[in-house]
C-alpha cells in the first residue's frame, strides 16, 4: 500500500531529479514551491467521516515548511472528503518563506518546523497580523548517509559540528577530516536552505548559533532533492525530518546520534521520550486569527486538531499525548494569540510550555 507521504512526494520526485541535474550542470540553486490540489477524494485507506455533507465553500491557503506539509496535506485530503467545496492548496516555500507570506497576509495558515522568530513576530505585528501558535507533532531531525557508507553509523554532535560549522568551509572536505579512521572519501553535503526551519533548528542545535553554517553545500527547500543527492554519492550526507527518512529507509542509512549516553537512533519512542537529543523538535502550524472568522478556515482548523493524531503517525511523525492535544484545542477555542515557543529554553517539553498559558 502506498503511504500518504509517498503520494504527496510522488509528484515532486520528477521535479527533484530534474532540478538536481540542472544544479549539477551549474543551473543554480533549486527551490520548490509546490501547490497541492486537495480537491480529489481520499483513497480507500483513509479514514474520513463522510457521513455528514457540507455546503462550505472557499479556500484555505497554507504555505511554509516542507517538513510539516505532509501532515497538512493529509488533513486537507480528509477535509476535502467532507467539504468538497473548499480548496486547500499546500505550498512548500520553507518555514521562513512561509512566514514572509503569512505576515504579509497572503496565507491563512503557515506550516513551520521551528517556532516563529522575534523578528518575524515584529513583522506580523506591524502588519496587524495576530496569530495562534499550534504545535501539531514531534519530529526527529535525521542525519542520513548513502547506504554504501560503512563507517558513519553513529556520530556525535561534535562530529556534526565539525562538518557543518562555518570554519568547515573548504577545510573539512573528506570524511578523513571528520574523525581519525574514516576514509579519505569526498564529503558531499546536501541540506535545507536558509529559509528552512529545519536548517534553523539543526544549525542552532549542532553549531550552537542560529544561521551559523558552512555554505559550500547543495541547499534546497525540497527534501526530495536532498534524498536524491545522498542517493547519488557514496560520501554524501544530508538531514531532514524523520518522515522523509522513513519513506526512504530502504535506500538511505540513518545515522545514530551519541550525545553522551550511547548511540541513539531516530525512532518514534526515542524522539517522544527525548532520548534522541539534541535533534528532537516540535512542529507547528500558525493560524491567522482574522482568518478564523471565515467559516471554511475555522472548520478546517477544528478538523485539523480533531483528526491529526492518526494522520501524524501515518505520515511518519510522532503524535503528542491526548492531554497535550486538549491544551492545543483550548488555544483555538480561547483565541490565544502570540508565541509561547519563540526563544523558549531547549529541553523543556511541549506540555510544560503549554502549561505556562494556563
Amino acid at each position: 500500500m502506498i503511504s500518504r507521504i509517498s503520494k504527496y512526494r510522488a509528484g515532486l520526485l520528477g521535479l527533484a531529479a530534474t532540478a538536481l541535474v540542472i544544479a549539477s550542470c551549474g543551473g543554480g540553486t533549486p527551490t520548490a514551491d509546490t501547490t497541492a490540489d486537495t480537491s480529489t477524494a481520499p483513497t480507500a485507506d483513509t479514514a474520513a467521516d463522510t457521513t455528514s455533507g457540507s455546503e462550505l465553500s472557499g479556500e484555505v491557503i497554507i504555505d511554509g515548511s516542507s517538513t510539516v506539509a505532509p501532515i497538512s496535506k493529509a488533513v486537507a485530503e480528509e477535509f476535502a472528503a467532507v467539504n468538497p467545496g473548499v480548496k486547500v492548496p499546500v505550498g512548500t516555500s520553507g518555514s521562513g518563506g512561509g512566514f514572509k507570506k503569512f505576515c504579509a497576509g497572503d496565507t491563512d495558515i503557515s506550516n513551520a518546523s521551528r517556532p516563529i522568530k522575534d523578528k518575524e513576530i515584529e513583522v506580523c505585528n506591524q502588519a496587524g497580523i495576530e496569530f495562534i501558535e499550534l504545535p501539531v507533532a514531534i519530529d526527529g531531525l535525521t542525519v542520513v548517509v548513502n547506504q554504501e557508507n560503512e563507517w558513519a553509523s553513529c556520530l556525535t554532535p561534535d562530529d556534526l559540528k565539525k562538518i557543518w560549522e562555518p570554519d568547515a568551509d573548504g577545510t573539512v572536505t573528506t570524511w578523513a577530516d571528520v574523525r581519525d579512521g574514516f576514509p579519505d572519501e569526498p564529503l558531499i553535503l546536501y541540506a535545507p536552505g536558509a529559509d528552512s526551519g529545519t536548517f534553523d533548528y539543526f544549525t542552532e542545535a549542532i553549531v550552537g548559533e542560529e544561521d551559523a553554517s558552512r555554505t559550500d553545500y547543495q541547499p534546497s527547500e525540497d527534501d526530495n532533492i536532498i534524498v536524491q543527492g545522498v542517493l547519488g554519492d557514496t560520501g554524501a550526507m544530508g538531514y531532514f525530518g524523520v518522515a522523509y527518512y522513513e519513506e526512504n529507509a530502504d535506500s538511505l542509512k540513518a545515522v545514530a546520534i551519541d550525545n553522551g549516553s550511547g548511540c541513539v537512533a531516530p525512532t518514534a519512542e526515542n524522539i517522544n521520550t527525548g532520548k534522541y537529543a539534541p535533534l528532537s523538535r516540535p512542529l507547528f502550524v500558525y493560524v491567522n486569527k482574522a482568518s478564523l472568522e471565515k467559516p471554511e478556515v475555522k472548520a478546517f482548523v477544528d478538523f485539523y486538531i480533531e483528526n491529526k493524531s492518526d494522520l501524524v503517525r501515518e505520515v511518519g511523525y510522532v503524535d503528542m499525548p491526548e492531554a497535550t492535544v486538549a491544551k492545543i484545542k483550548a488555544r483555538v477555542n480561547e483565541g490565544k494569540t502570540g508565541s509561547t515557543f519563540s526563544g523558549a529554553e531547549t529541553g523543556v517539553s511541549i506540555d510544560e510550555l503549554l502549561d505556562q498559558d494556563l
